[in-house]
């Protein structure tokens, strides 16, 4: 992987491709590397650029508080650094709240947005306090909790879950926590994706155990100009159980 410098910390990417700019943001508590069988796919349409966010994979673990907008600002600094002024951006899940983020943030640096498996409100009280008690609980006994309680969750496919149960065991604990308090403090952007005017994708899963098919559903109905792809049978980790339909949809952000 390739590593930039980012007010003195490290952030790592792949970067594949030519085309069309597109960020692929991985989700909670994961790294780049769930994009691997959809870059193939797409980097004869993209310049792809696929980061490790701020302590997950390669990445550096920041250990002061941070939000959404701050991992949002690491990408807007990753950009410069590379000289692309305008991408699109497909986030997963987490990744989708940092691409919301950073669409917001930085409106005019935006070709187009793909929330994947995401959505746009902010946390319940409740789902709120459950992020900090997980939190908690990986202070103490370390990230395989998080392991034990999200993979079966995330896919029915026992292949992937084998992947995705190794690939969160990988991760540092400050990165997981760290991650869990910027979700749980995030904005609520319904509003704002409601009146966004530029390629909108919204792909989503029917069989999704974490985020249901419904919060696509309902940004659809938001916004009628948005692309809806509903994947029948898939769960909450697309990229990997169907690559080539996520690839397609995907490349409605040309």
């Amino acid at each position: 992987m390739n590593k930039i410098t980012i007010n003195g910390a490290q952030l790592a990417y792949i970067r594949r491709g030519k085309g069309t700019p597109l960020v692929l943001i991985h989700g909670y508590p994961l790294d780049h590397s769930i994009w691997e069988d959809v870059v193939p796919l797409l980097q004869k349409d993209f310049d792809l650029i696929v980061p490790d966010v701020r302590g997950f994979g390669g990445s550096t673990v920041i250990e002061a508080s941070y939000s959404m907008t701050d991992i949002a600002n690491d990408l807007a600094a990753l950009l410069d650094g590379l000289g692309v002024e305008k991408a699109a951006l497909a986030g997963h899940s987490m990744g989708g709240y940092v691409a919301l983020a950073f669409a917001k943030a930085f409106p005019n640096r935006v070709h187009g947005l793909a929330l994947v498996s995401s959505q746009a409100a902010g946390d319940s009280p409740e789902r709120k306090e459950g992020r900090y008690k997980t939190a908690e609980e990986v202070d103490a006994k370390g990230v395989q909790i998080v392991a034990a309680a999200m993979t079966d969750k995330l896919t029915k496919n026992q292949k992937v879950r084998d992947v995705i149960k190794l690939l969160i065991g990988q991760q540092s604990a400050a990165g997981v926590t760290g991650a869990l308090k910027a979700m749980a403090e995030r904005e609520d952007l319904t509003s704002f994706l409601a009146s966004f005017n530029l390629p909108l994708v919204l792909l989503h899963g029917n069989a999704d155990e974490l985020i249901p098919i419904d919060r696509a559903r309902e940004i659809k109905l938001l916004n009628p100009s948005a692309h809806l792809v509903e994947l029948a049978g898939a769960g909450h980790m697309p990229m990997m159980e169907f690559a080539e339909k996520t690839a397609e949809a995907l490349k409605q952000l040309k």
